[in-house]
């Protein structure tokens, strides 16, 4: 700051103050030319839109949750009709414990619908109000079911108590596993207890909108969830799609969402379903119309600092495509990870897991952002139909708010993540060539994750009179960071007025967490406080949209863009 003393004296406090603050955006070092490189120096982002790298598939239009029972409490509906409302295409939903027994009160990592009883003889007794209750919830918006049958009634189990868990953030995640892990005691009740189940599905929302859903058996059955054998999970599975396909023939099936390191169990599934005698019919094979599977990053405390892993995360979708792609009887099939998120547990808060603590902030959504882009091109590498990449993140009613769960929105107030998937709500066509001066490239990302430089990437689309740029500041730590200056080249636009509308993720826009810090984050806000929780949470401007004129098709915009901040731009035309 000598300098700035020398030149302007040092009682001119305004000047000297202002001259810090411009220093600081860095920004203005590197219009002066003083710094040219280091983390200030200015990054390059280019968009040709003439050359279209794959189609802008709707992947991130998919949403699941443990808890069942939410879908049709208060937050549940309005989170629902949110994510519903930001989409262009259907959205897809799954959760667990849609056939398990209970009352239907939720509770963390525990759903009920009590589905299916047996009377003092044996006999079944069918009962489809919860379940139609939360099916209902989604049709009513436009949504459509990926429905999971699972978990194993009481009344089946093999193991029936105990049957209810206890579990709670903090204590061993083994807890969850009771009677609803077993496998049934009689494989044809299972098998009929399905189709009747979609039968009375097609009865209720018609044949052609349950064409429209995909149905899949169970969850990480080589882990936790499943307490058979990997041949008794494959009986489980062929008499599901039995009971399935009796009741609806043309309705889709698929498996068998192992966790992301399990590749030996999918393949062995896919030869299952393949090549393998039918536990059910004793065919040969088992239907498929859909292969599907989890992955999963794996932040931990460095130092007291969340420290992510996007590599676990991407590294599980590269090494199950491997395997799915092996098999040319495959090529063209959906595949959906049914599972896609920075870490395991959904329910447990940042208080027991502070790795967890990125969940509330522009960490989260600047990392889906990052992660999403590279799912696009792990499909294009493998030359997949990925179809859908189920982020499990929901709301979880009646908890602390911004306690840290992995949830789109918490007592009614939307996180800044759920920004993130309005924005890709606005992107449509195809995807188009993005080049980028610190953009790590996919190959990068599958070695060493983000570790060293911030990735400052893009994925850009282009409609017919339209296109879109997403740009992020990512990096692994959450540690404070400088704002960096990114030039930002769009090629191929039309000739004449395009319309530029600039959105933005950051400390100061769309965060409802910020808001409630700076209100001394209060656990019961007022009623005055909530309206403008509710406010801060929704998608913001930075800026006004303006008018802009294209020279040669090609327009520039030199923009900053904080660490872990999201900016979203828009030209219409």
């Amino acid at each position: 700051m000598l300098w700035f003393e020398i030149f302007f004296g040092s009682k001119n406090l305004f000047l000297l103050t202002m001259m810090k603050n411009l220093i600081n955006s860095c920004l203005f070092l590197v219009a002066l030319g003083i710094v040219k490189y280091g983390h200030c120096q200015q990054a390059s982002i280019s968009i040709d839109l003439t050359k279209e790298t794959g189609a802008m598939h709707p992947l991130w239009a998919w949403f699941g949750y443990d808890e069942p029972n939410y879908t049709y409490m208060k937050d549940g509906r309005k989170l629902l009709s949110e994510i519903a409302a930001l989409s262009p295409v259907p959205v897809y939903v799954r959760a667990h414990n849609l056939l398990t027994s209970g009352d239907g009160v939720a509770a963390l990592k525990w759903g009920s619908t009590n589905m299916y009883t047996e009377d003092a003889a044996g006999n079944p007794v069918y009962n489809w109000k919860i379940v139609d209750s939360i099916f209902d919830t989604y049709i009513k918006r436009g949504m459509k079911p990926l429905a999971q049958i699972g978990f194993m009634p009481e009344a089946l189990s093999t193991h029936p108590q105990p049957y209810k868990h206890d579990w709670k953030p903090g204590v061993p995640y083994s807890r969850i596993i009771t009677g609803w892990a077993y496998p049934p005691k009689d494989y044809n009740k299972w098998d009929t207890l399905v189709c009747e189940w979609v039968k009375h599905c097609v009865e209720r929302y018609g044949k052609k909108e349950v064409e429209s859903w995909y149905w899949e058996v169970w969850n990480e059955p080589d882990g936790y969830y499943w307490k058979g054998s990997q041949q008794e999970f494959f009986k489980l599975y062929d008499y599901a799609a039995d009971g399935l396909k009796r009741a609806l023939p043309t309705a889709r099936i698929g498996g068998c969402n192992s966790t992301g390191g399990a590749m030996k169990f999918l393949d062995a599934f896919l030869k299952h379903c393949l090549y393998e005698t039918n536990y059910a019919t004793g065919k040969k094979g088992s239907p498929l119309d859909a292969v599907l599977f989890h992955a999963k990053g794996s932040p931990v405390i460095v130092n007291g600092t969340v420290v992510m892993n996007v590599r676990n995360q991407l590294r599980n979708i590269d090494d199950n495509l491997k395997v799915i792609s092996a098999y040319s009887e495959l090529k063209g099939l959906p595949v959906i990870i049914g599972e896609s998120d920075p870490e395991g547990c959904a329910a447990c808060g940042m208080s027991t897991n502070p790795e967890n603590a990125y969940r509330n902030g522009t960490m989260y959504s600047s990392y889906t952002a990052a992660s999403f882009a590279r799912k696009y091109e792990l499909a294009d590498k493998y030359k997949t139909d990925l179809t859908g990449a189920v982020s499990w993140s929901f709301e979880f009613e009646d908890q602390p708010i911004f306690a840290g769960f992995r949830d789109l929105a918490t007592n009614g107030v939307d996180k800044p993540v759920l920004n993130v998937f309005r924005m890709f709500g606005m992107m449509q066509g195809k995807r188009v060539a993005v080049t980028g001066s610190d953009m790590y490239g996919l190959q990068t990302i599958l070695d060493s994750s983000v570790r060293k430089n911030a990735d400052l990437g893009a994925l850009a689309s282009k409609g017919d009179k339209s296109a879109a740029v997403m740009i992020w500041n990512y990096h692994d730590a959450d540690t404070a960071g400088s704002t960096r200056p990114v030039r930002v080249t769009v090629k191929g636009l039309p000739s004449g007025t395009v319309k530029l509308t600039h959105y933005r993720i950051d400390d100061q826009h769309s965060n409802s967490y910020t808001a409630w810090k700076q209100m001394g984050s209060p656990l019961h806000p007022s009623k005055e406080q909530f309206l403008a929780l509710e406010k801060s949470g929704q998608l913001q401007l930075l800026g006004k949209p303006e008018n802009i004129k294209p020279v040669n098709g090609t327009y520039v915009a030199n923009i900053t863009l904080p660490k872990q901040g999201v900016s979203f731009i828009k030209l219409d035309w």
